[in-house]
């Protein structure tokens, strides 16, 4: 007999430079699990507001409703127990701490599908997708235009003089470059 657990979870991560498509491809799996009815929540963190409050918002402007959260673990208290996927965007933004809560969310069975950037704008590893990448069952790594030459891109220029790791924005303050044509800060 064979005796599988009743929910199996798993982890997803969407990962890769801005304007690569992450939270549009995010959408395009939230949607299709909708499409399936299952339950879906989706969060983002409140510090993110570019585009709306509310929704996950794509560059090119699709949207899907969202809960804001100010933490990882505000996460877990807010996950009903029936949701069977649960969807994160912007996963940088809430440190280290969303490791454990999705691991918690796959044990207990939920499909988690996080979106985030691999790396900050001085090229380096931003976590805690790289961690998150060592325990997701599903990895995608997406790849924007280089602004510069128009080959694949995955790194994020900050063009505007800012030292702080997270500053949080889009056009104007950031733009996809390649391998050859970034240019980490000094």
């Amino acid at each position: 007999m064979n005796d599988l657990p009743e929910k199996t979870g798993w982890i997803e991560v969407i990962c890769g430079s801005m304007f690569s498509g992450k939270s549009e491809e995010l959408i395009r799996r939230l949607r299709r699990a909708k499409i399936a009815r299952q339950k879906v929540q989706v969060f983002k963190p409140s510090m993110d507001n570019r585009y709306s409050e509310e929704d996950i918002v794509s560059h090119d402007e699709q949207r899907v409703p969202s809960e804001q959260v100010g933490s990882a673990k505000e996460i877990l208290a807010r996950t009903d127990p029936d949701t069977q996927v649960v969807g994160i965007d912007e996963a940088q933004f809430l440190g280290m701490e969303l490791v454990t809560v999705c691991e918690r969310l796959a044990n207990e069975g939920q499909r988690v599908i996080v979106a985030g950037l691999d790396q900050d704008y001085r090229g380096q590893p931003f976590e805690p997708i790289p961690q998150l990448l060592a325990v997701a069952e599903y990895i995608t790594k997406t790849m924007a235009v280089c602004m510069v030459c128009g080959k694949p891109a995955n790194r994020s220029q900050r063009l505007v003089d800012n030292e702080k790791r997270v500053m949080i924005g889009a056009g104007g303050a950031y733009e996809p470059r390649c391998r050859h044509c970034f240019q980490p800060p000094k």
